[in-house]
């Protein structure tokens, strides 16, 4: 029985890994490389079709590091659809290109839809880049084309609060 609850984790990881490279995110030489999960347990139902992993959760894929306290993957059909990050602020950094100014970020809850090369940021959420903070309870990171959208268009309410810092005279 634990011989089998073994390989349907390995198997899992593996279908993660596998989904997660096929993804256009950060550098173009990230998809080559692995992700690795490390947490201090990990657990898959394959009733629910979830993996969770819990405790100092560190994931990488090259330049993509995602720390949290927690990861959850919800599968579908076998694939993994969608990603959840939460904790004391989940962060994550990513390097778009050679050269360019790390993509940093942080929220409580983050959302990683795979098919759709969409991260969701939400609840105190905040996103850096060179000298540009985008802050906000809700928003959106296109991974493919690097697009950011912040705030809610159901609410005048819940305010984007944006800072861009002049760059430093060398």
């Amino acid at each position: 029985m634990q011989k089998n609850k073994n390989y349907t984790l390995t198997y899992c990881c593996i279908l993660l890994l596998s989904v997660m490279h096929t993804t256009a995110w950060a550098l173009s030489s990230d998809a080559e490389k692995p992700i690795i999960i490390d947490s201090n347990t990990a657990t898959y139902d394959d009733k629910s079709g979830t993996s969770i992993y819990t405790g100092n959760v560190v994931s990488t894929q090259g330049s993509i590091k995602v720390n949290s306290d927690k990861l959850t993957v919800y599968f579908v059909n076998g694939e993994a659809d969608k990603l959840v990050f939460t904790g004391d602020k989940a962060k994550f950094k990513q390097t778009p290109n050679e050269g360019d100014d790390d993509i940093t970020g942080e929220a409580l809850i983050g959302e990683f839809y795979p098919k759709k090369n969409l991260l969701v940021l939400m609840n105190e959420a905040t996103v850096w880049q060179g000298n540009t903070t985008y802050s906000s309870n809700y928003i959106e990171y296109d991974i493919k084309t690097s697009l950011v959208k912040a705030g809610e268009k159901s609410s005048d309410s819940k305010r984007v609060h944006v800072v861009l810092k002049p760059k430093e005279n060398k």
